[in-house]
């Protein structure tokens, strides 16, 4: 019973010996982004097997760490104005794939300070490449998996197909005196309103858009442009590019709409450029008349506008929002959707196998990987910006210090007091 005092009191300092070592990685990764912590679980040892029975009257063998359990809690999120800086704010992990110590494939982390590299991939510091779904040219997102690649050059210049304009046009107004002349528009109409048209090289021109009354509930619209920027050239003259009209109802609402595009050839660009302009959807073609320009007795005014065209424009960086979606920002105003983050999610988190560098590895005790986008299925949201810093507690880590310190010193009296036995044993001899 000596012996096994001994032994029982060496296997206590082993197991506090192995439970200060976590709590010592604990303390030396407070500062580690991503980094989650782990506990010492102890068990009883048995001094003799369960399959012989159990008897109260036998001691047990000493003590053991049956596990060391990693801890998932969420750690605190620290701003850091980077926007390739992320941060999962509940369940999962993004996904790198690369070589780890020989180790070629997908890796899993919750340390989300990325960067993009020279060749346009989002990597981590050690040059893993973040994982998502790219995006395809119609907006929808691939169904698998890839490394996410940032078009760094210049976004091409986009012409303008389309433009909208909301406004009130006021039915009190007065029907001019003189028809419409395009040599003396504001003299001849009753409201106008500017709107920039970018060409197929994405160089901007200003076209007019006159709108004239020319009965109770009906406008004739006419789109004019200068004719220095056409091609051929009218220097010194407007040039009338399209026309059409526009018809209300008593009650103000948009009723019809014949014709609504214009056309124009601008110098060194693509010829006969057709713009397509919405004032709304009128009742005829189902709409409600409503949702854009309307006739009311109020002053003529414009409440929005806008088109579809725009300049060339270099990158300048990415934006990450709450689901995930990376996308791409340009000097000339332009967002591009470049992809949407994959998260990762396992049905043990706590089974998954350390790997090192802030990275986790699939294991058979974790289950098999499921990916899926930022804020479904149970995955957390991302915040972009913003690092998750580890979640050691360093008072409950100090506290376990002194715990483990205080078993160690006793199991070394359980020793030092057997030692004393056996010792008083040897001396009956004598």
């Amino acid at each position: 019973m000596v012996l096994s005092a001994m032994n029982s009191g060496v296997s206590g300092l082993m197991a506090e010996n192995e439970a200060i070592s976590v709590v010592g990685d604990n303390i030396a990764n407070v500062n580690t982004t991503g980094f989650k912590s782990q506990r010492a679980i102890f068990q009883d040892v048995l001094g003799h097997s369960i399959l012989a029975g159990t008897s109260a009257s036998l001691p047990g063998s000493g003590v053991r760490v049956g596990k060391i359990e990693q801890m998932f809690t969420q750690g605190s999120l620290s701003n850091t104005g980077v926007s390739t800086d992320l941060a999962l704010n509940g369940d999962g992990f993004f996904t790198v794939k690369g070589a780890v110590d020989g180790l070629q494939g997908n890796f899993y982390t919750r340390a989300g300070n990325f960067n993009v590299d020279a060749n346009g991939f989002v990597v981590n510091p050690q040059g893993l490449q973040l994982q998502g779904y790219m995006a395809n040219a119609d907006g929808t997102y691939q169904a698998s998996i890839s490394s996410l690649k940032v078009p760094t050059s210049a976004l091409p210049a986009h012409a303008t197909a389309n433009a909208t304009v909301t406004a009130n046009l006021d039915s009190d107004a007065a029907i001019p005196a003189n028809p419409f002349d395009v040599a003396d528009p504001a003299n001849t109409s009753n409201f106008s309103t500017a709107m920039t048209t970018y060409d197929s090289l994405g160089n901007a021109h200003d076209v007019d858009v006159y709108f004239v009354k020319t009965s109770a509930g009906n406008w004739d619209w006419h789109a004019v442009g200068k004719g220095d920027d056409l091609n051929p050239p009218q220097p010194g003259v407007n040039v009338e590019l399209g026309t059409g009209q526009l018809n209300f109802t008593t009650d103000g609402a948009l009723n019809s709409v014949t014709g609504n595009t214009f056309t124009a050839s601008f110098d060194g660009a693509t010829a006969n450029q057709t713009v397509t302009l919405n004032f709304g959807t009128a009742i005829a073609d189902g709409g409600t008349g409503l949702d854009g320009t309307t006739q009311y007795a109020s002053p003529s005014n414009v409440s929005s506008q806008s088109q579809d065209g725009y300049a060339s424009g270099d990158f300048s960086g990415v934006a990450v929002d709450g689901q995930g979606v990376v996308t791409g920002l340009y000097t000339n105003g332009q967002q591009l959707a470049i992809g949407q983050l994959a998260v990762a999610k396992f049905r043990s988190n706590d089974g998954l196998g350390r790997a090192g560098q802030n990275l986790w590895i699939e294991t058979r005790d974790s289950g098999s990987v499921a990916f899926g986008t930022a804020s479904s299925g149970g995955r957390g949201a991302v915040s972009a910006g913003a690092l998750e810093g580890s979640n050691v507690d360093l008072a409950t880590e100090f506290v376990g210090l002194i715990q483990h310190q205080r078993s160690f010193s006793a199991n070394s009296k359980t020793i030092t007091t057997a030692d004393e036995m056996l010792q008083e044993l040897i001396g009956i001899k004598r």
